[in-house]
């Protein structure tokens, strides 16, 4: 009796499964005075072994006992114990294994919880480490990657896959993390009339145990993969794309916790993705106030004071030259002081002229500010100072522009494609 009752609390000291079921076999080895031993973990809803634990030396031994452990009312598996020293098993033996497997299925089903519960953290940590980085102003490519590569880690799959939807009614991959493919899978379309596409642009999620033989799936890369998970990535009815986790063929098929936590992840994937595309709207509209406020500021108080000293210098000038007209018939004596005076008038046209280029260039300036900086000009004006400013890069300083009268008005689009393509 304390042989079994120092077994039994053996078995349940360890929360971790692995080392739970190796000291499951080493237990009831000793227990029984067995020279080997074995557990057989059973694949979730099939007869096949999906994992074996042993201890001892294997041989071919004519005296063996089984005990299943059951864990909530489903066969785990079969603890074996083989080579009885000295002598054959009795039945006090198997009475042994029997109570040894119970308590086994007692801590096998806590040790499970417990690794449930630390998935469930990881992949809790995991969303929240993605939010942050996409809150952090992370564009649009980098956002979905930063997706998919957390996505990868957290569910130990070979690949995280973005899909979004095509102009077509397809999808395509257009972002991949997969460290252990070369060869690259982004631009993988899916066709209209996939099996599986319906599903993905309904937004319903899709669980599939092997990708290379599964009927749904008809990409080429689908012989590459086994069991894949195929998540919706949508929020408030808005469809960003599906986010994909595959895994290599023959590796572990994804267990209900596994999709559950990974279909809790996309969900709050696309909620940060929507959020981090509506901050950057929010900056990019500050960006866009800012400029019509300098731009209003240029219009209202620049050019109308540079308008304002132009109209005074131009006033000056003009009596200047009346008042030498004048006097062209004065006195020989002061002939000195006409051609002072006509010096100042060339200066003085030489100052409204300079005034009159700068008020045309702040003008222009305010026209380029007006416009969204990302977005394609729609009017000739506007096209014309993107081609003069992607030149600055070629030609080493920024080119001047100077419009005169409505341009956009005057020219028509046949003569304006002419006008660019000479620029």
């Amino acid at each position: 009796m304390p042989l079994l009752l120092e077994a039994v609390l053996s078995v349940g000291s360890d929360l971790d499964l692995g080392s739970t079921l190796q000291q499951i076999v080493e237990t009831a080895t000793a227990l029984t005075e067995a020279r080997h031993g074995a557990l057989a973990v059973l694949e979730p809803d099939r007869d096949r072994i999906d994992a074996l634990y042993t201890t001892g030396t294997a041989e071919t031994e004519r005296s063996f006992l089984r005990a299943a452990i059951v864990v909530h009312t489903e066969v785990f598996g079969h603890l074996y114990v083989a080579g009885k020293r000295p002598g054959p098993f009795t039945d006090t033996d198997l009475g042994l294994l029997r109570v040894l497997a119970a308590q086994a299925g007692i801590a096998i089903g806590n040790a499970r919880l417990y690794g449930t519960a630390r998935q469930r953290e990881r992949w809790i940590a995991g969303a929240a480490a993605v939010t942050t980085a996409l809150l952090t102003g992370t564009d649009a490519a980098d956002a979905l990657m930063t997706v998919a590569e957390q996505a990868r880690v957290l569910a130990d799959a070979s690949a995280g896959v973005i899909l979004q939807p095509t102009e077509e009614g397809g999808m395509e991959i257009v972002t991949a993390s997969t460290p252990d493919d070369p060869a690259g899978i982004v631009g993988t379309v899916i066709e209209p009339g996939s099996p599986v596409l319906v599903q993905l642009l309904g937004g319903e999620p899709v669980f599939i145990d092997d990708s290379a033989t599964d009927p749904r799936m008809t990409t080429g890369v689908r012989s590459r993969f086994g069991p894949s998970m195929m998540l919706p990535l949508q929020s408030g009815g808005r469809l960003i794309g599906t986010l994909a986790l595959p895994r290599r063929r023959g590796e572990r098929p994804y267990t209900d916790v596994d999709r559950l936590l990974a279909t809790q992840f996309a969900s709050q994937a696309a909620l940060a993705l929507v959020l981090a595309d509506a901050q950057a709207d929010r900056e990019q509209l500050a960006v866009y106030e800012d400029r019509d406020r300098i731009a209003r500021d240029l219009h209202d108080l620049v050019v109308q004071r540079l308008f304002a000293t132009e109209m005074m210098l131009e006033s000056t000038r003009r009596r200047a030259a009346s008042e030498e007209e004048s006097g062209g018939t004065a006195e020989a004596g002061g002939g000195g002081e006409a051609e002072e005076r006509a010096e100042a008038g060339v200066l003085l046209g030489r100052a409204v002229d300079e005034l009159d280029s700068t008020i045309q260039e702040v003008r222009t300036a305010i026209f380029a500010l007006q416009q969204p900086p990302a977005a394609a000009p729609s009017t000739f004006r506007g096209r014309v100072l993107r081609e003069t400013g992607g030149a600055a890069a070629l030609l080493g300083f920024p080119p001047s522009v100077q419009f005169t009268g409505a341009v956009d008005a005057l020219v028509g689009e046949e003569t304006g494609r002419e006008l660019l393509a000479a620029l």
